[in-house]
């Protein structure tokens, strides 16, 4: 029916038709139910999947807070999953725990209504109309007591924006003909709830133009544009290769334990598009471009440094594979580098600061594939015993190494 396929915007009062349509329900004590049936009430719809580890999370206390209510508020899970899916996962050791979530089943109306390209999304009716958007992060007792009592929400709305599009831009700009992004710069202090943390990149066939970052701390940011730059000059940049001359280290750090506003402040998104031209110049332009909004500077530097240098005891060839599938467990135990490329173990050694947080540096000049057995990858004793066997010599040293150099601005 119509009313299914027109989107409503907050304000937008539900149809007829969509409070008495028979929604397919999972968990609950009739096989169907309309939403008229809650008509009286706030509802709630919370969209989830079963594969959504955060929607899990949130269902404890989705059902607390229904208990809390009771007969004043709804709160109706709602998937586009089948029923089968559903009805299997409710039935499992993990789902049997949410007794009290009820969930629409093989959603189409709801998902029309309402677009979203994340979940959890709350959608929050009150009154026959949509009253808001929003996060799950949201929905809590403060909230529910602020609507029920009529007082005027605090509730941030969400909008979920598209990854594959430059953020915030006017979707108006489709629309103009004749008229091309060339060039474009984002950059936003604080925490983006209507998408979510990551990267994303803007291609065209193979080649990388642009690059998008959201929600993430400044030394994040700084450190993956940084290891395209490493990468383009035949380097692989590690955390141990990253110096902070940071007074505050607060500054540029997230701490993902902690839920508040102030440590939200501490979130950055970051996005930089340069013309398909210049896309090999992109990551070394970025650097430069996010020193000018961040309040600090990043260099590529190097510094004379202790490490632990990787060189050869002979010439004779020990770690040449024998072929066979390519086997790549550097961390497992035993570790076991089959047929991959050399500086496997090189990335093994400096992705696990546990190991040694010495960087370590390739002198041995090996190039093909090798094949390599540790018994224990995380004991460095060990590592530098047996590597002995293939004479390979690892030890300490003082190099100069490529680092990463993030400073206050002066």
């Amino acid at each position: 029916m119509s009313a299914q396929k027109k989107q409503l915007k907050i304000g937008d009062k539900l149809p007829d038709a969509v409070w008495n349509t028979n929604l397919e329900m999972v968990n609950y004590p009739q096989r169907t139910l309309t939403l008229s049936a809650y008509k009286d009430r706030l509802i709630l719809l919370d969209f989830w999947a079963t594969w959504c580890g955060g929607c899990l999370q949130n269902f404890p206390r989705m059902e607390s807070l229904e208990k809390k209510y009771g007969d004043k508020i709804k709160i109706l899970a709602v998937s586009n999953e089948s029923r089968g899916v559903l009805e299997k996962f409710f039935s499992s050791k993990n789902g049997q725990r949410y007794k009290e979530i009820h969930s629409v089943a093989e959603d189409q109306l709801f998902q029309g209504l309402f677009p979203h390209r994340g979940i959890p999304f709350i959608v929050w009716l009150k009154d026959g109309k949509v009253l808001n958007t929003t996060d799950a992060e949201q929905v809590s007792e403060e909230m529910i007591n602020e609507i029920l009592k009529g007082e005027s929400s605090s509730l941030q709305t969400v909008i979920q924006q598209q990854r594959d599009r430059p953020l915030m831009l006017s979707e108006n700009f489709d629309l103009e003909r004749g008229t091309h992004l060339e060039h474009y710069t984002f950059f936003s202090k604080g925490r983006i709830r209507s998408i979510g943390y990551g990267s994303e990149f803007h291609r065209k066939g193979s080649v990388v133009y642009g690059r998008q970052f959201t929600n993430l701390s400044l030394l994040s940011i700084y450190s993956a544009i940084a290891y395209e730059v490493f990468k383009q000059r035949g380097g692989a940049l590690s955390a141990k290769q990253i110096i902070t001359e940071v007074k505050d280290l607060s500054k540029i750090h997230f701490n993902m334990n902690t839920k508040d506003l102030d440590n939200e402040q501490k979130l950055y998104s970051y996005e930089y598009i340069v013309p398909y031209s210049k896309a090999d110049s992109l990551y070394k332009n970025m650097l430069e471009d996010l020193d000018r909004y961040s309040g600090f500077k990043a260099s590529i530097e190097k510094r004379k440094v202790k490490c632990l240098v990787l060189s050869r005891k002979s010439t004779k060839d020990k770690i040449a594979t024998k072929g066979g599938k390519a086997i790549s467990s550097f961390l497992d135990t035993p570790s076991v580098l089959q047929n991959v490329p050399f500086d496997y173990i090189l990335s093994g050694l400096n992705a696990n600061s546990d190991i040694t947080p010495l960087p370590v540096v390739d002198e041995t000049g090996y190039k093909g594939n090798i094949d390599i057995k540790i018994s224990n990858p995380k004991d460095l004793k060990i590592i530098q015993k047996e590597l002995l066997s293939y004479d390979l010599e690892l030890k300490e040293g003082i190099r100069e190494v490529m680092m990463l150099v993030i400073r206050d601005k002066e």
